[in-house]
């Protein structure tokens, strides 16, 4: 599926065949739109409106919105359902009739026999609105992850909901007025929270949530959580107990989501995850395996895991697919801005733009290895907490001549850039972990955004952008405070960030992503796991590489780990200069008023001269002054089109 939107209250016609027009899909699979009322109601009017992409079903008979036998419950859903087989066979026992093969219409007669506690028997990813005529109810939910989005719009006895925001701007009531709170956490982390958008009026359903709307109120319920720390007791003996258990959950995840009717294909990056994927579709499908890659060539070698991902395709013998992305990235960032709806610096969307627009010439869907780093401990930030308490031990007058030669030390535009992680990890050594581990998930810290920001757009900041991850952090268990840092990044970082991602950039060319390491029930495995066994001494993914080491080539387990990142740095000093000096000129940057052109302005000198690499600073900067040219500035057509 690709999207969903509604009208609860007075429906405009016009207005919801715009909205469901602006969904992000265009292709041949595009279904109508089903307008209705309650007519037990004169002044309830209902509209629910989508745009299809046939993964599971194909004829008619799977096109939506879907009812109930006796067409009192009408569904709009966006996602897929893993184990909807099996939900279906035992609501058949107890007497349910199906026109369909699908898992929407499962999903209908589930709520016949849960009503809204249905979203704790799904497993997938899913965005969904039920209505239900004879409460007068309409329910949303949204999966357990954050795998797919849903936005909604309440007030004056009118509430709109939509896949994607831009469909919501369709109706003349919804304002473009900005969420400060929501710009402030972007200049933070890059990316907007999980429970509201940029736009002041329009409001995310977190993940892991369901919304009620009954007689014009408004009900919000999380129904799942990560399990907390102090629950969870570990089950193994041995790190090879472990391992084999990771690879059996692993290869179950990959199992569950091979559910298909048209063909499959794998991102591979060459890195330790999506190859983990690969090695259990192996061994779940007698079928040939569709693997896509990205490469930047000989011009930046230490980003580019081509080589590696070849590697693993040679080994399992996939019908292997290669891009290789030119620096053209200019010609790509409207069209990548336009489909976030929101500013997202994540400058990794490049080359899964990229990577999905080459695979969707061949399939329809896809499996990735995003949630891998979370779960299992990828990252090497994640070393950094390790270090943490021998360093902090030090005396103070040895953690100050390092940190102050630091000062002048120049940055690598080589992934990974050593010279800025060390100077992070550097910086703040006598704050309490969890604080040190958010601030080096930051793009700007509080002082940065002191200096560039106006005392105008500093008056509007009030909120605690920190908040969700310091509670997360509090949950940690097995007395290592490293489960504490995955807690935060499955619950910030993987949601609002990555899977964000995944989905804008997949969805814009009608490819579905599956991510099997975001299965919940991996996920709380994973966590049942002492961090000790995930990253023992200072090897990332340890426990993973050992669960798979009989069956991935060696050079691919013992490889660094390089990320699916762009070398930015090197672009912004010449293939983007040019847009990089017309997007940040100083006179720009005045006029705009949100940010100090000076501070700017040290900010792209200091890059340009190589002095510190800014680069994902500078890409935070870029991305928000376009995203307001397309959504502010210009015609509000620009933002429907």
């Amino acid at each position: 599926m690709c999207g969903i939107c509604g009208i609860v209250g007075i429906v405009d016609e016009p207005v919801l065949r715009r909205m469901a027009d602006a969904l992000r899909h265009r292709g041949p699979d595009d279904a109508g739109f089903y307008l209705g009322g309650n007519p037990t109601d004169g002044h309830t009017r209902v509209g629910l409106g989508m745009r299809r992409l046939s993964i599971i079903d194909l004829t008619p008979a799977g096109h939506q919105p879907m009812s109930n036998e006796d067409g009192t419950v009408w569904i709009v859903f966006n996602g897929e359902i893993y184990n909807f087989r099996e939900l279906r066979a035992d609501l058949e026992t107890k007497g349910h009739r199906f026109k369909s093969r699908t898992d929407s219409e499962v999903i209908v007669h589930l709520y016949e026999e849960m009503s809204d506690e249905c979203v704790h028997a799904l497993r997938g990813m899913f965005a969904f609105a039920i209505w239900d005529s004879r409460r007068r109810s309409l329910l949303l939910a949204r999966d357990r992850v954050g795998k797919k989005p849903l936005y909604y719009w309440h007030r004056d006895g009118l509430f709109l909901f939509a896949s994607e925001i831009k469909a919501l701007l369709c109706h003349p009531a919804v304002s473009r007025g900005l969420d400060w709170e929501a710009l402030h956490h972007y200049m933070a982390f890059g990316y907007t929270p999980g429970d509201r958008s940029i736009f002041a009026e329009v409001a995310k359903l977190p993940p892991a949530h369901t919304a009620t709307l009954r007689n014009g109120g408004l009900t919000l319920q999380r129904y799942w959580t990560l399990p907390h720390g102090n629950l969870c007791s570990p089950r193994y003996t041995s790190v090879h107990d472990a391992a084999a258990l990771v690879r059996h959950e692993l290869r179950e995840a990959v199992r569950a989501r091979l559910e298909s009717d048209v063909p499959l294909g794998v991102f591979l990056s060459g890195g330790i995850d999506s190859s983990a994927v690969v090695a259990s579709m192996r061994e779940v499908t007698g079928q040939r395996i569709a693997t896509f890659s990205v490469g930047f060539g000989q011009a930046v070698p230490s980003y580019d895991e081509l080589p590696y991902a070849r590697m693993v395709a040679q080994r399992f013998e996939t019908d292997h697919h290669e891009e290789i992305l030119e620096p053209k990235v200019a010609d790509l960032l409207p069209t990548i801005v336009h489909h976030f709806d929101e500013p997202f610096a994540d400058s990794s969307a490049i080359p899964t733009f990229v990577v999905a627009q080459a695979t969707a010439r061949h399939v329809k869907v896809a499996l990735s290895g995003i949630g891998g780093d979370e779960t299992f401990a990828g990252y090497p930030r994640y070393l950094g907490i390790r270090l943490s308490a021998p360093y902090g031990r030090l005396p103070r007058w040895l953690r100050i001549l390092p940190t102050a030669l630091l000062r002048y030390a120049r940055d690598s535009e080589a992934s990974p850039n050593w010279g800025d992680w060390i100077r992070r990890f550097m910086t703040g050594a006598d704050r309490p972990l969890h604080e040190r581990y958010i601030a080096w998930t930051r793009f700007f810290s509080e002082t940065d955004l002191a200096r560039l920001a106006t005392p105008t757009l500093r008056e509007q900041w009030e909120t605690d952008v920190e908040a969700v991850h310091r509670a997360a952090f509090a949950a940690h268990g097995h007395g290592d405070p490293m489960d504490g840092a995955f807690r935060i990044d499955l619950t910030s970082y993987l949601p609002d960030d990555l899977l964000v991602m995944a989905d804008r950039m997949s969805m814009a060319h009608s490819l579905e992503l599956r991510a099997p390491f975001c299965d919940h029930r991996l996920i709380e495995e994973s966590l049942r796991i002492p961090p000790t066994m995930k990253l023992p001494g200072f090897r990332l993914k340890a426990l993973l590489k050992t669960a798979f080491a009989d069956v991935l080539p060696p050079q691919v387990l013992s490889h660094r780990k390089q990320g699916f990142m762009v070398p930015l740095g090197r672009w912004l000093r010449t293939d983007l200069r040019d847009i990089l000096e017309d997007l940040l000129s100083a006179d720009r940057v005045r006029t705009r008023g949100l940010f100090v052109p000076a501070a700017v302005e040290a900010l792209k000198q200091e890059h340009l001269r190589n002095i510190r690499s800014h680069s994902d600073r500078l890409w935070t900067l870029m991305i928000l002054e376009m995203w307001l040219q397309q959504y502010l500035d210009g015609s509000r057509s620009s933002a429907q089109s």
